[in-house]
């Protein structure tokens, strides 16, 4: 036996020989603690030294140490080690006599087992301390733990394995199949409703209460169905409507908009003005818009524990909704309405309400002046040199500032004259007309169809805008375009007139994407004429677009307060406009 011993002392490794040296230290205090009556680890012959504890003895307390190191390399490493070495694990702790196997593994210890090794010496440390009854609790702890390994897998288990990996090689289905399997069981789900429901003699099976749900399962097509462009128009004219025009914003009743408590007196009037037409013009409809606003700035008064910024801010931001829906904002107002509101974050927070008020009045009084009044005494500066003797000019419905240049060129005595061409249904040049017969101004009068026989008598042609793209293009009444378009093929030169504050930073190349819907009625001329009663037809819808497009090609300058520029310039002055106090 001592020989044996020797043999398998030598292949052992150093850790494995510090573990036994550590487990014999362990057995000897636990005999010192313990009676030599009540131990059963107690040696025949008498302990005189360390050197006379024969080797049977000390093999029980190495064999629970033994266990509990490998009990603990078996839970430490179970996620790397795979499953033959905890099979060869398991067999060396319930069979002692394979230890030549054990041997030969440990030389190729990883840096976890070796952890694992030390944290077993550690518990093993505290178990001795603790006694041999402490020792012997957690061999048979690990006795149970090894039984409960060695338990076999149930039979059950094999099938619930097989069936999960059948799961996992079946072929994934498509989105097409899916739907079609959802859509099956769907409708088989409704039929046994319905069928349930017979019975109990309630609604018929045609209104199934399934199909809104249907509908509601994807966010996209719920968003796509609640668009203007696919929902079908409330309106009986709706359902004539093209779709290429239905995002458009129609003409409504002036009636709705009176009554409401929570708006202005001026601004509910000039929402009435608005809608019916009885404002026109971008200079107009602003210099109307900044006098409705001073006078709610006079009458407001900030509610109590309230700032009076923010409460004005908000008051307003209400009246400028109100007026959107009575008609759709020009570009001149937002501009005006975003220098106001610019306005009230630089007031100062120490200053009476009453100063305050007097501050933003100033402002609106100062941006009519110069914004408006001062910017067409610039543009008719630029212009007075080109007007000269002899020269016919050209001009498409009703402009304020070709107004004003006309009235500038006869206060100089410049022999000229002017020819006004205009269009329905509006008809707005009959008012320019007007009012340059008033001044003594030889006029002459055509409609958009005659353009082409009086454009060769031309020799400018002076055009008003509604706004000016940032992308060169140019916003006017209905007509504009093709006046220019006749002019660029006479070579006949194009200016456009437009102050700063028309100037827009949104991008347009057709009248389509964004334009207005006037009145259809407007349209119709009589009870003689063919759409007296197009509502009653059907399929039949008058479009009547307020504003068309003018591509940049077609004009040959921009003539502005600041200087005459090209269209493509649009972005320069948008960019530097606030530097120079515009």
């Amino acid at each position: 036996m001592p020989g044996k011993q020797d043999a398998v002392a030598t292949e052992k490794t150093r850790d494995q020989v510090m573990a036994e040296r550590e487990a014999k230290k362990l057995a000897k205090q636990a005999k010192k603690q313990k009676n030599a009556t009540t131990s059963t680890a107690a040696a025949p012959a008498p302990p005189t030294a360390s050197t006379t504890v024969s080797p049977t003895p000390a093999t029980p307390a190495t064999k629970i140490i033994t266990e509990v190191e490998q009990t603990t390399i078996t839970t430490k490493l179970t996620t790397t080690t795979t499953t033959k070495v905890q099979d060869a694990v398991v067999s060396k702790t319930t069979q002692p006599a394979a230890v030549n196997g054990k041997d030969a593994e440990a030389g190729d210890k990883t840096r976890e087992q070796i952890k694992a090794e030390r944290e077993a010496k550690k518990a093993a440390k505290k178990a001795g301390k603790g006694g041999g009854a402490k020792v012997e609790g957690v061999s048979q702890q690990m006795a149970d733990l090894k039984v409960a390994e060695q338990v076999p897998v149930p039979a059950n288990a094999a099938p619930a394995a097989t069936e999960a990996d059948q799961e996992k090689k079946k072929p994934a289905l498509s989105k097409a199949e899916r739907r079609a399997i959802q859509e099956a069981q769907r409708a088989a789900k409704a039929q046994g409703q319905t069928k349930k429901a017979q019975p109990a003699g309630k609604a018929p099976p045609t209104a199934v209460p399934k199909e809104p749900k249907r509908e509601s399962v994807s966010p996209t097509k719920a968003a796509a169905s609640s668009s203007p462009s696919k929902c079908p128009a409330s309106t009986p004219n709706g359902d004539c409507r093209v779709k290429l025009f239905n995002h458009l914003v129609c003409a409504k009743e002036d009636s709705q908009f009176i009554n409401d408590p929570l708006v202005h007196p001026s601004i509910a009037r000039l929402g009435v003005q608005y809608a019916r037409r009885t404002v026109v013009g971008s200079n107009a409809r602003c210099i109307a818009f900044l006098h409705a606003l001073r006078q709610v700035v006079h009458d407001f008064e900030t509610p109590a524990k309230k700032e009076f910024g923010r409460s004005l801010d908000a008051a307003v931001k209400h009246h400028v909704d109100h007026l959107h829906k009575c008609r759709p904002l020009a570009v001149s107002v937002s501009n005006a309405y975003k220098q106001f509101k610019n306005q009230l974050t630089q007031l100062p927070a120490d200053v009476p309400e009453t100063e305050l008020k007097e501050l933003l009045v100033h402002f609106i009084d100062t941006y009519i002046e110069n914004q408006i009044g001062k910017a067409a005494q610039a543009i008719s500066g630029f212009l007075q040199e080109k007007i000269t003797d002899g020269d016919v000019l050209l001009t498409f419905a009703c402009s304020s500032l070709i107004q004003f240049i006309c009235e500038e060129a006869k206060r100089r005595q410049v022999a000229f004259r002017v020819i006004v061409v205009d269009s329905r249904p509006g008809c707005e040049g009959q008012e320019l007309l007007r009012r340059l017969h008033a001044n003594g101004i030889p006029c002459t009068y055509v409609l958009i169809n005659a353009v082409g026989y009086v454009m060769a008598e031309a020799t400018k042609v002076l055009l008003g805008a509604h706004a000016l793209l940032a992308n060169g293009y140019v916003m006017a009444r209905t007509g504009t375009a093709q006046v220019a378009l006749v002019a660029n093929a006479h070579n006949v030169p194009v200016l456009v007139c437009c102050e700063t504050h028309k100037f827009s930073e949104r991008f347009q190349t057709d009248a389509i994407v964004y334009n207005e819907l006037s009145d259809p009625n407007q349209l119709v001329r009589g009870d003689k004429c063919q759409l007296s009663n197009w509502a009653a037809k059907g399929k039949l819808l008058p479009l009547n677009l307020s504003y068309d497009i003018t591509p940049p090609e077609l004009v040959s300058a921009v003539v502005t307060e600041v200087a005459i520029l090209p269209c493509t310039s649009v972005p320069v002055i948008l960019r530097i406009k606030p530097d120079i106090g515009y």
